[in-house]
């Protein structure tokens, strides 16, 4: 499958050469940025284009971006690029750090197969569809088109009731990517092994 060079796809990122080869490419690993050499406690593996549906990786963009496991700075400068440009609307939580080991964005029409508690999907959809043109950054005062829930709000996904009484914080794109941001490398010790990037016209970023 066509995949775009990874220093096209990463301009301001430097990868380890040795994982990203030609031959790590024909064994499917991850490039991995330079300052992990240092075995650093926080690492994620970033799939912009990738989104695992019953099981199954369904590609967002053709060609995908390669897959790539990132320090803390390296992802923040990836991760922020890609959330802060898109235009959708965007319900997010904050991931437990003690036991997430994931952390992606799914499109509302995607809730179901991507195994969303139809519960859960419910709300998310009236939470997308809630205050659509009103809300303003709590930042910066423009247009917010992401909602933010700190786990003191809502403690885990399953707590369905905690999201329906739950007030988020609103934030324009820029805001809203980079509170997601900060709540992921502020993260002590972690390996994200699935992030990926929002697409579509609206969804939510979810964790387990």
């Amino acid at each position: 499958m066509p995949r775009i060079p990874i220093q096209q796809a990463y301009p301001d990122l430097s990868f380890r050469w040795r994982t990203a080869n030609w031959v790590s490419r024909l064994i499917r690993m991850p490039a991995e940025c330079v300052h992990l050499e240092s075995h650093s406690p926080w690492m994620a593996t970033f799939l912009p284009d990738n989104l695992f549906l019953r099981g199954k990786n369904v590609k967002l963009r053709d060609p995908r971006r390669p897959e790539v496991s990132l320090c803390r700075d390296c992802f923040t400068k990836a991760f922020e690029k890609e959330a802060s440009a898109y235009a959708g609307r965007v319900v997010a939580f904050e991931p437990d750090p003690a036991s997430a080991t994931q952390y992606f964005f799914v499109a509302a029409p995607d809730f179901e197969a991507a195994g969303v508690e139809p519960a859960l999907a419910e709300l998310l959809g009236m939470r997308l569809a809630s205050d659509a043109e009103n809300a303003k950054c709590q930042d910066c005062e423009q247009h917010a088109t992401w909602l933010w829930f700190s786990r003191s709000r809502v403690a885990n996904l399953d707590a369905v009731e905690q999201v329906r009484e739950a007030v988020p914080e609103h934030f324009c794109a820029i805001h809203g990517a980079q509170t997601v941001c900060r709540a992921l490398t502020s993260m002590e010790h972690v390996n994200l092994f699935y992030v990926n990037a929002p697409y579509g016209e609206g969804g939510a970023f979810l964790w387990i």
